[in-house]
C-alpha cells in the first residue's frame, strides 16, 4: 500500500500541469515541494494545541479558555490552508523551460526558459541535508527573473544534475519565448 496520490512528490501525468504546457513541450519532470515546507505550520499547530490544553487546565474554563481554543483553530486553519497550497504547487521541467506553478485561489506561473539559464546553484542547509531537501537557484543574464529561487525541493542533487544536463541541450534547441 503506497501513499495517496496527492501525497506523492513526483507526478508525471497531472492534467492541472498539462494545460500550462505548449503543444510541442514534453513534461520531463513534475515534482512537489518537500513536505518540510510545512514544518512551521505543523509546529505552530502542535505547540498551539499544547498551549491551549495547558491554558484550559490552568484557567478552569471561562472566556479565556474559549479564546485560547479559537486561536488554536485559527492556527489549525492556517495549517490546512498551507497544506492545500502544498498539494497544488508543482515544479515542472520540460526540455525548453522550468516552471513553478503555485497558488490555491489565484494561480501563479513563474517560468524561465532553459536556454536563458546561465548558472545553477544548489543550496542545502544542515536541516535540508538531514531531511532531504534543498534550494535550487537559477540565474540568468539580464534583469530579475520571475523564477530564481526554488525552495524546499526534494531530491536536490538529482534535480541539480537533471537541470544541468538539460541546460546544454536547451541552448541549441530552444524556441524563442
Amino acid at each position: 500500500m503506497g501513499l495517496p496520490e496527492f501525497m506523492m512528490l513526483r507526478d508525471f501525468g497531472s492534467r492541472s500541469i498539462d494545460k500550462y504546457l505548449t503543444s510541442y513541450e514534453v513534461n520531463r519532470l513534475t515534482i512537489r515541494r518537500h513536505p518540510a515546507s510545512l514544518l512551521v505550520p505543523i509546529t505552530a499547530a502542535f505547540g498551539g494545541l499544547l498551549l491551549a490544553g495547558a491554558g484550559s487546565a490552568w484557567l478552569n474554563g471561562g472566556s479565556g479558555t474559549t479564546i485560547l481554543w479559537l486561536a488554536w483553530l485559527g492556527v489549525l486553519g492556517w495549517l490546512v490552508w498551507r497544506f492545500i497550497g502544498w498539494t497544488v504547487t508543482y515544479f515542472v521541467i520540460t526540455e525548453y523551460r522550468v516552471t513553478l506553478i503555485s497558488g490555491v485561489l489565484n494561480r501563479r506561473i513563474a517560468m524561465m526558459p532553459l536556454g536563458k539559464v546561465s548558472d545553477i546553484t544548489l543550496d542545502r542547509s544542515l536541516l535540508g541535508r538531514m531531511l532531504g531537501y534543498g534550494t535550487v537557484v537559477l540565474e540568468s543574464t539580464g534583469q530579475d527573473q520571475a523564477l530564481r529561487n526554488v525552495v524546499y525541493l526534494p531530491y536536490p542533487e538529482q534535480l541539480y544534475f537533471d537541470i544541468s544536463s538539460m541546460i546544454s541541450l536547451a541552448k541549441d534547441e530552444s524556441p524563442d519565448f
